[in-house]
């Protein structure tokens, strides 16, 4: 409202009018300004915070969107691999019938000669050969006679050496007694897929190459294929989800271990699993659960276990942790905050650590997009105690202690203070207001590592832990299914434990699955990484050259040890034994047929 100063009412109500009407304008005209000033507060709150989050997008950011068709075509690959580990493929069913006591057709037999042919894809006749001989006792375990041979059943088995394919070729002679006419022939060494084509090795190597170095299956059938080898995705699929299940057992005598450390290190990522029927993806999470006591000299050998669930709700991790009794490190994660709590009455069980790398990490963030002062000055205070931490690894449990309550408790006591001063400088609604509060708000779990030299500054080591499958993720992006889920984390689990023990994965599963089909089961433990006793041997497994083609070991006197001609009882085992002892009243119809014919040369002899 605007007024004419020079011709001024005089009446003292109309002069009274006026200045009330200029105030109630002035004060709409602040009213308006401090509803602009907020406006622009919020924006500029929120242009702080779409630049944070962009910030650490691009630092997890692994490809290009312009790489999304091909990465998708790429993802209709691993579903496939995923879909044919859970049915039964062609060459599953040939399994299943041989386990019925038809006869397999991976195993060729000298007589008799009008044996009906395989079905199954003969081996490529170019990859060199192994034979390994199977040589029963050449005495008659009956009668004590000489024995003669009648006959051969002959295995071959596709195997992998680091570098080469080979074929073994498992030669088991048949011996017949010239006096009783008693038959004997040594058992099939157990395979890791019974009456399977894999071996050993050659299944070790397509575990590690699809877990450990980022392959999918079909990228390995496509460079076998360079090998003139012809392994089809669906088969190795097969392959993959019979090995997991074998190594069950294992996986879990793995867990038990690292559940009862009075420590534990935790952490999980996403993991983008394909929704069936949708097209579309679900997130998936798979936890790690590491045992490490390597920093402080202790003497329980560093093992880790990972488990997947179909989301991130709380129960999953306490499910996982139901057992574990002590420290656990971890991030801020709520889900693990009733096991930090009593009830019942009862004290609670896990004692929370929490990790100084997750508190650095947010000023980091508001450090290098908007490079604030306090952000710096914490980032110098913070980088300190890990300074502190740098001179303690190595060192004794209290030792440890020592240093910390000398050296970074100090350091500790005033970045409380300064973060509670700068907290009274700035907005509650900023970035970095939320990072204090954060740090803050956690300051007992914080702290507790400066009064025990066993516990840890920071949860990297589970973060090292997490970045193989970060690194697979970025190759093929999600899972095919839940199960496909659960049997990486199996295989992850075996794979980083034994890398933990410096092993070479394959070497070290080569070595496993080679033994587990026949190992008992109630001492499933001696082949972990760190029991299996053959470190100077896996190390070696791996670059030793490839046998003499022909090699064969020396035959066994009479007087040595030789399987009998019945069939024995064993403990049970990872696997159900493989093994067919052939006897005189319990002979197969190989033998039979070899019997038959015996029978018909002594007839035309006579006559």
């Amino acid at each position: 409202m605007r007024f004419d100063l020079a011709n001024l009412p005089t009446d003292t109500a109309t002069l009274h009018q006026i200045i009330a009407a200029q105030a109630a304008e002035r004060e709409a005209c602040e009213a308006e300004l401090a509803a602009a000033k907020a406006g622009l507060m919020a924006k500029a709150l929120e242009v702080e915070k779409l630049k944070l989050q962009i910030a650490r997008l691009r630092r997890m950011q692994f490809g290009r969107s312009s790489e999304k068709i091909a990465r998708t075509i790429e993802q209709l690959e691993l579903r496939l691999e995923e879909l044919e580990a859970e049915e039964p493929t062609p060459a599953a069913s040939e399994d299943a019938s041989a386990a019925n006591g038809e006869p397999s057709p991976a195993v060729e037999q000298s007589s008799p000669p009008d044996r009906k042919k395989s079905a199954r894809r003969e081996l490529p006749a170019h990859l060199p050969s192994r034979d390994v001989v199977h040589e029963p006792s050449c005495t008659c375990p009956t009668c004590g006679g000489e024995m003669r041979k009648v006959g051969e059943d002959v295995t071959r088995v596709l195997d992998y050496i680091p570098g080469h394919f080979e074929v073994v070729r498992h030669i088991r002679p048949a011996l017949s007694c010239r006096r009783c006419e008693s038959m004997v022939q040594s058992p099939m060494p157990s395979l890791p897929i019974e009456r399977g084509l894999p071996g050993a090795g050659l299944l070790a190597h397509i575990l590690v190459s699809k877990y450990c170095d980022h392959q999918p299956l079909y990228r390995q059938s496509g460079i076998y294929a360079r090998e003139g080898v012809d392994l089809d995705r669906a088969i190795m699929a097969a392959w993959v989800g019979k090995v997991t299940a074998l190594a069950a057992p294992l996986v879990e005598a793995a867990a038990d271990h690292v559940m009862t450390a009075e420590k534990l290190h935790a952490d999980d990522t996403p993991v983008p699993v394909l929704a069936p029927g949708t097209g579309k993806t679900k997130t998936g999470r798979l936890w790690v659960y590491l045992r490490d006591e390597q920093p402080y000299g202790g003497q329980g050998p560093p093992a880790v276990v990972y488990r997947y669930s179909p989301d991130r709700r709380g129960e999953h991790p306490r499910a996982h942790l139901a057992a574990f009794h002590g420290f656990l490190q971890a991030d801020g994660y709520s889900g693990f905050g009733p096991l930090y709590e009593t009830a019942n009455g009862q004290p609670a069980t896990v004692t929370e650590v929490a990790c100084w790398a997750h508190v650095r990490r947010k000023f980091y963030d508001i450090h290098v997009t908007s490079n604030a002062p306090i952000a710096r000055e914490a980032l110098q205070r913070i980088g300190q105690l890990f300074d502190v931490e740098r001179a303690a690894m190595g060192r004794p449990p209290e030792q440890r202690r020592f240093l910390r309550q000398r050296l970074a408790r100090p350091i500790m006591d005033d970045l409380a203070a300064f973060l509670d001063a700068s907290l009274a400088t700035i907005s509650g609604r900023n970035e970095l207001a939320k990072a204090i509060r954060y740090a803050r708000s956690r300051w007992t779990a914080l702290t507790r590592y400066l009064g025990d030299g066993t516990l840890e500054i920071s949860n990297n080591a589970a973060e090292r832990a997490i970045r193989p499958l970060a690194l697979g993720r970025k190759n093929y992006l999600f899972a095919g299914s839940d199960a496909g889920g659960e049997r990486a984390a199996a295989v992850y689990t075996l794979v980083e434990s034994a890398k933990l023990n410096g092993l070479d994965p394959e070497a070290y599963l080569r070595e496993v699955l080679g033994r587990i089909a026949d190992h008992p089961i109630n001492r499933i433990t001696e082949l972990l990484p760190w029991n299996i006793g053959l470190v100077s041997a896996i190390r070696a497994a791996a670059s030793r050259s490839l046998p003499a083609r022909g090699a064969r070991p020396h035959r066994r006197s009479p007087d040595q040890p030789h399987h009998r001609v019945v069939a024995l009882e064993h403990r049970p085992c990872i696997g159900d034994s493989r093994r067919s002892l052939i006897s005189g009243s319990q002979s197969s119809k190989n033998s039979r047929s070899r019997q038959n014919t015996l029978t018909q040369d002594r007839e035309l002899a006579s006559k």
